[in-house]
């Protein structure tokens, strides 16, 4: 093989993945606008703060109730009314108490870390399925996400965020 014909093998080589990377349309969105401005995302945070909130005040009724026993037991054993069986005995049941307290603490963590899921997965997957769509219907190769940190350069004019609310109705 001469040389020429290894310079005439490359150059069209490198012509076909010109005309390959050119072919190719990226786009990008930004995940976290888009969520922002979903109605279906700002009722779901509304709902979790409800729920967030009757769980928390269920907590401060338990908090209260192991202060004001706390409170009766000091009065009692300042007042030299108990034993000193009788203050283990107290000791123990208000450090059951506190350890229940401290359970549920856990627990409620737990529930709203589910109940986020719960209301954030449809919405999530309704996105996901609209930026799929997106991508397929409008040609694109890759669609970004802006708002991770991915992206250090994209023109606005492959900004699929419109086409994408278009889409979800917004």
């Amino acid at each position: 093989m001469n040389i020429q014909n290894l310079k005439t093998i490359l150059f069209g080589a490198l012509m076909i993945m010109t005309v390959s990377v050119n072919a190719q349309k990226f786009g990008y969105v930004n995940s976290a606008q888009l969520l922002a401005e979903l109605p279906a995302v700002k009722a779901a945070d509304s709902n979790l703060e409800t729920y967030q909130q009757q769980l928390m005040s269920s907590g401060e009724a338990m908090v209260k109730k192991l202060e004001t026993k706390v409170q009766a037991y000091s009065k009692e054993a300042q007042e030299g009314l108990l034993s000193q069986v009788q203050m283990q005995k107290k000791e123990e049941e208000l450090g059951a108490e506190q350890a229940k307290i401290q359970q549920y603490e856990v627990e409620v963590q737990n529930k709203i870390i589910a109940k986020r899921e719960e209301l954030y997965k449809p919405i999530l997957d309704k996105v996901k399925v609209a930026i799929e769509q997106v991508g397929k219907e409008q040609g694109y190769t890759m669609i970004f996400d802006s708002s991770a940190g991915t992206i250090l350069h994209a023109n606005d004019s492959e900004n699929v965020m419109d086409i994408v609310k278009a889409k979800m109705g917004l």
